[in-house]
């Protein structure tokens, strides 16, 4: 039999989440790990995780969710559906914080997933396909590398084996810190058997940067990530005294290392609007008032909306390198370490987050995410969107960190009805 998409009696058009219990949620969360200056420090499988974990596995497991483990520690709180051979339509995010972080990032999408569950059972509605809400395992990169851990396991982006080996400064490993707080996935011998794939991934998310609030408009629709490339630099000289030695006759790592910084900036405004171009981390050696510097090494971190922009930046920085080297004076070696293509998101997953805004009333404005999410990796297995909603003064991995009510009621009466569409109400 066909299944059939319905408006049953509790008018899902006018269906909407109860933005007290949202901001109740977020606020019990941020308990957990609260810092004096009103942000949180809840590092990825830490003690303060497993708490923070427990109360999402609580909170499900109340909503009438089973809840799953995968043996990265990624978690799938499953609402059953009418049909249980339909692929899943899933939302999520993570808990993990920066170690002066906010309430928000990451907790925002967590849980209003959580509250989009409890919106459909407060109504009675069952959808055809199943629902999922999903914590990611250290997207923040705060404790262990690679940072979008979890996700990047999941997508296969880089081996289950190379994540749980990874350490933190004092030696614990991933494997050894997820056997800690009771979250290796036991029942899951890979990430395979205890990871779901998804029909459709929805994230919410605060912005993190300026741009909505800037244009007074309450909701993002994410249509992409910017690509990332990123580099260690290092120009090596020759220390010497800086009183002797004439500035002609000096090799000087310092200057030649503020002249590529300059570039940088200059590759990046010619790539605009899209193109992002910073150097974050300086190192100076020897770091000495009276001495010319013998090395410095720095990082670059450049990022784009195309594949081909990215490819322009990193020919002109290298090039840019490579004139320096051959004045003779100074050698440059450049290496990259981090690369992540470009993200598009689907198209009629968008436009399904579009209409919801739409039929909500809801100024919009496309957007391109400027930071890594869940969601970028997600999107290599699952047809995936993303919606934001602003943060005050664009501030995010900062105890300050802060958004409106109303903002986040928005953005998560959107996911509704978005996921909605996209499972199917059952008839």
């Amino acid at each position: 039999m066909t299944d059939t998409i319905t408006e049953t009696v509790s008018s899902p058009s006018l269906l909407a989440i109860d933005p007290q219990r949202l901001w109740a949620s977020l606020m019990s969360l941020a308990k957990i790990g609260a810092t004096d200056k009103g942000g949180v420090c809840r590092l990825a499988l830490s003690e303060l995780d497993r708490q923070g974990r427990d109360l999402f596995v609580q909170w499900m497991t109340e909503a009438g969710c089973s809840v799953r483990v995968d043996a990265i520690g990624n978690l799938f709180a499953r609402r059953e559906g009418r049909d249980a051979t339909r692929p899943a339509v899933a939302t999520g995010s993570h808990i993990d914080t920066q170690p002066t972080g906010g309430k928000f990032d990451g907790n925002y999408g967590v849980l209003a997933g959580l509250e989009v569950l409890r919106t459909l059972n407060d109504a009675g509605i069952r959808t055809v396909a199943p629902l999922e809400v999903c914590v990611w395992t250290n997207e923040e990169g705060s404790r262990f590398v690679p940072v979008m851990m979890g996700s990047g396991v999941y997508a296969s982006a880089f081996t289950l084996e190379h994540a749980l080996a990874a350490a933190d400064r004092d030696g614990i490993t991933v494997a050894d810190a997820l056997k800690r707080i009771g979250f290796d996935g036991k029942e899951a011998p890979s990430v395979e058997a205890g990871a779901p794939r998804f029909g459709a991934y929805f994230e919410a998310h605060i912005e993190q940067g300026p741009v909505l609030e800037d244009a007074d408009v309450p909701l993002g629709v994410v249509t992409g990530a910017l690509g990332q490339r990123w580099y260690d630099v290092v120009v090596t000289g020759q220390e010497a005294h800086a009183g002797p030695t004439p500035m002609g006759l000096r090799r000087d790592a310092l200057q030649g290392a503020a002249g590529i910084m300059q570039l940088v900036d200059q590759i990046a405004m010619q790539e605009q609007p899209n193109g992002r171009g910073t150097v974050g981390y300086v190192q100076v050696h020897p770091n000495s008032r009276n001495v010319i510097p013998g090395r410095v090494t720095f990082t670059v971190d450049f990022r784009n909306a195309d594949d081909e922009g990215l490819s322009r930046m990193d020919a002109a920085l290298r090039a840019g390198c490579a004139a320096l080297q051959a004045k003779g004076r100074l050698s440059v070696e450049v290496e990259q370490t981090v690369y992540f293509p470009p993200a598009r998101f689907a198209d009629a997953l968008v436009r399904a987050v579009r209409q919801g805004a739409e039929r909500a009333g809801l100024a919009h404005l496309d957007i391109v995410s400027g930071a890594g999410h869940d969601a970028v990796y997600v999107a290599r297995t699952a047809p995936t969107a993303m919606i934001f909603v602003p943060c005050k003064d664009g501030i995010s991995h900062n105890e300050i960190e802060d958004a409106k009510p109303e903002h986040l009621a928005a953005g998560c009466n959107v996911l509704l009805h978005a996921m909605l569409d996209q499972a199917g109400i059952a008839a």
